[in-house]
């Protein structure tokens, strides 16, 4: 069975993603780009012990200069707003952004990434208003409650109830 021009192109798109995060920083650290921020400051603790000039058994000028691209690589990833915008660079999203294929003229086919997660995401200014309203009115209630039961218990104590 031969697969279809869409599923050829799909896979190439995937592939083409894969190469490109593979030849990035993340593969420098060898990992994903969903990788924490605990994770990467990890992985670069380890490689910089390993690449470092002063404690290799690299030659001194391929240390230096693996040292100096863990570094860049580390510096871009470790800051979040650079780290964004590499993400960009290299075609990789952490909000669901589902866009037609640019080959596609008009079709109504999407992307299938791995990499975009339709629950990960910021929460809008109407969403947050919402959850401010609902952490108001149950920190209300908890004070109305405990009002009600002290006023309860005092008009207990005076015979009065």
């Amino acid at each position: 069975m031969a697969s279809s021009p869409h599923q050829s192109r799909t896979t190439q798109t995937l592939v083409d993603v894969k190469t490109r995060i593979a030849q990035s920083h993340y593969g420098l650290f060898g990992l994903s780009p969903t990788a924490s921020v605990i994770e990467i400051r990890q992985r670069y603790r380890e490689l910089s012990k390993q690449y470092h000039p002063d404690t290799t058994v690299l030659p001194e000028a391929e240390a230096t200069a693996k040292f100096q691209r863990l570094n860049e690589a580390y510096g871009i990833l470790s800051n979040p707003e650079r780290r964004s915008l590499y993400d960009l660079k290299i075609g990789f999203s952490r909000y669901s952004v589902i866009q037609p294929l640019p080959d596609q003229q008009g079709e109504n086919a999407y992307s299938n990434s791995a990499y975009l997660d339709p629950t990960d995401r910021p929460l809008s200014a109407g969403e947050i208003f919402a959850l401010f309203i609902m952490a108001t009115t149950f920190v209300g209630c908890l004070i109305l409650a405990i009002a009600l039961g002290i006023s309860r218990q005092a008009l207990d104590l005076n015979g009065l109830f």
